[in-house]
């Protein structure tokens, strides 16, 4: 679980920091920030299983409301913003990432009876 926790923090790390150019870096680093932070409580052992469910279902429920009126596709070949639906296609799979990640956490903290 240490490794992956890791991997996991260090992925959202990135994310947070290539945000600092995008429009809204207010939102979106803090988003990616937390999803590291909870990365490196599951790997320093500070981390309980609901407290990871209870963050993927938050991630996941705001990739529904993030996801676009109509799906245009990511356009991954672009770096900049073709159009509206695009960027929000992006947003929602960057929460996507980030609930896996949660759920992912909590079945490796799980308690076993």
């Amino acid at each position: 679980m240490k490794p992956l926790s890791l991997l996991f923090a260090g992925l959202f790390v990135l994310f947070a920091a290539v945000q600092y150019n995008d429009p809204d870096p207010q939102v979106w680093i803090p988003i990616y920030a937390f999803a590291a932070m909870a990365c490196v409580m599951a790997y320093a052992g500070l981390g309980r299983s609901w407290f990871f469910v209870l963050m993927a279902l938050i991630y996941a429920g705001a990739a529904v409301w993030q996801w676009p009126p109509t799906f245009e596709g990511f356009l991954l070949n672009e770096v900049g913003m073709k159009t509206v639906n695009i960027e929000l296609a992006r947003e929602a799979g960057g929460l996507a990432i980030c609930t896996i990640a949660m759920f992912t956490l909590a079945w490796l903290t799980r308690r076993r009876a």
